[in-house]
């Protein structure tokens, strides 16, 4: 296994060659030992605007592999994960194939891995192919009609088609390697290997999505575009035998949940079965927006315009000490807000990049953590919150014009639009009270959180920065909850699935979620004939 040599600290200038030089020399490698050096993960550490650095770790692979293990003993060196792992098939026969409900990144993953290795599912997607998803997302952000089952949180690739495609998750899993490795053999960019904060974009990310289904499709498994999960049958020994889709009954042997965050329906559907459900928490508030010039300056100070520095990215949090917690959240580096509504009369928000990152604007989102403390105690009243919400902001602009101020405006209680930044919100924003849209709660925390952050980064004292509302897909209302084989409490032939079922948080916890699920799946049943 290649073994890693870390915290090598270089210029912001230094070339590969020169990193792996510094790194060979530091651990007392003889390059005439190795077979391979490369730059395994790179970070940036800019806590010292004044001295800021790239922070590297280095892959080695002996030419001798027998000397690997002992001389990584010896130098205290690690070794870099090992993404394979082992597919069990079992015996066990069922009538019909897997299905598999969504296609974001949990089901994409559960379905590619079912398909290659010979179970042939079938992916059940209410909304359209990414080509046809994109043009419909277009058409709504240009004024025209919302569809409902094909938006910015419907479709092919899920929630994530319209985000900046981050790949970063904090769960510690030898399968995140693998999804990324995935990724790129799939037409992502193979930086996204070595970066320790790895992103797509929404432009590449959909190129992505249309190659997996290819090979799902070219294995033996079904996509079905604008077929929604309406209901199902149980049979005699309470498993699932028949999932209705449309006027469509298919036969099941299992059915894999990753419908998302936003499938509302699908929730009140599964409530009204006995699915065992419950509320969890999540968050609300809104998208802020600076001039990236503004983030890269608070962040880098002398440094911001050093053509060798990414686009300049945060991550911000504060808990009080009753645990109220204000955080930033899918910041998108030169990017910009999206129309992100999913029903009609509502409002809600978003944001996305592409890979280059190339925008005038930054934005983020910048929410309060609720729970039933702000919502209730019933198992969809968080959703219900949540909807709510949208609603007052579609009443407080009559449309789909997003309610928006200045943080001075937010901040005094007077709303205004008067600032240099140029919203980027595509249907129009109008001037707005967010205190009749957002609990007293939320707004409270959220202007704790604008001041404490302020000490943190200069652009978030800015005055003219803009708030757009409201933020509330954070994360899914609900958990269906699943026992320790992925299963249902309920329905044994039932796998909650990913961040719509309340088990991931992202692209990549989402799509590790998906493969473990396809895993237990395959360890139980014989591939479909």
């Amino acid at each position: 296994m290649p073994v890693i040599i870390p915290q090598i600290k270089a210029a912001l200038s230094d070339t590969k060659e020169a990193v792996i030089e510094k790194a060979l020399k530091a651990s007392g490698i003889n390059v005439s030992d190795t077979a391979r050096c490369d730059i395994y993960k790179t970070s940036l550490d800019a806590r010292n605007r004044g001295k800021i650095f790239f922070v590297h770790s280095v892959i080695v692979d002996f030419k001798d592999k027998q000397r690997e293990k002992p001389y990584a003993e010896l130098f205290g060196l690690t070794y870099s994960s090992d993404s394979s792992f082992s597919v069990t098939k079992g015996t066990e026969r069922r009538n019909g194939r897997p299905v598999v409900v969504g296609f974001g990144p949990a089901g994409m993953f559960c379905a590619l891995l079912l398909a290659e290795n010979g179970y042939k599912p079938i992916v059940l997607e209410r909304g359209d192919n990414v080509d046809e998803r994109v043009k419909k997302v277009q058409t709504f952000w240009q004024g025209g009609e919302l569809d409902e089952s094909s938006n910015v949180q419907f479709g092919e690739g899920g929630a994530g088609t319209f985000s900046d495609g981050k790949l970063m998750t904090r769960i510690k899993d030898p399968l995140c390697r693998y999804v990324i490795e995935q990724f790129v053999k799939f037409g992502a960019p193979e930086e996204i290997l070595t970066k320790a904060k790895p992103h797509i974009g929404t432009d590449k990310l959909r190129n992505v999505v249309r190659a997996i289904r290819e090979r799902i499709i070219e294995c033996g498994g079904e996509v079905r575009f604008n077929t929604r999960f309406d209901d199902f049958s149980i049979c005699s020994d309470a498993m699932i035998n028949r999932v209705h889709a449309g006027s469509e009954q298919l036969e099941a042997s299992a059915v894999v949940l990753a419908a998302g965050h936003s499938a509302r329906d699908t929730f009140e559907m599964l409530l009204s079965k006995n699915i065992a459900i419950e509320a969890k928490p999540f968050a609300v508030g809104a998208r802020i927006e600076h001039l990236q010039a503004y983030v890269n300056e608070s962040l880098y100070g002398r440094h911001a315009d050093n053509p060798f520095l990414p686009q300049g990215e945060y991550q911000l949090s504060h808990t009080l000490k009753d645990s109220q917690s204000v955080y930033t959240f899918c910041m998108c580096p030169g990017g910009q807000v999206v129309a992100a509504a999913s029903e009609k009369g509502t409002v809600t928000v978003n944001g996305m990049s592409e890979f280059a990152r190339n925008g005038k604007n930054a934005n983020a989102a910048l929410v309060v953590a609720v729970n039933k403390n702000d919502f209730g105690n019933g198992i969809l009243d968080g959703m219900n919150f949540a909807r709510q919400i949208e609603k007052n902001a579609f009443s407080q602009t009559g449309g789909y014009l997003a309610p928006a101020t200045t943080v001075s405006g937010f901040l005094s209680g007077k709303p205004s639009l008067s600032s240099k930044i140029c919203a980027s919100y595509p249907i129009g924003v109008e001037k707005a009270d967010f205190g009749k849209i957002l609990p007293k709660r939320v707004i409270d925390m959220m202007k704790t959180g604008l001041s404490v952050f302020s000490r943190k980064m200069h652009c978030f004292g800015d005055g003219e920065a803009l708030l757009t509302a409201p933020e509330t897909r954070t994360s899914s209302p609900v958990r269906i909850l699943r026992n320790g084989s992925f299963k249902s409490l309920t329905i044994p032939n039932l796998y909650p699935c990913g961040e719509g079922a309340g088990y991931a948080g992202g692209i990549t916890s989402s799509a590790v979620d998906g493969i473990k699920v396809a895993l237990q799946i395959m360890s139980e049943l014989s591939p479909t004939e």
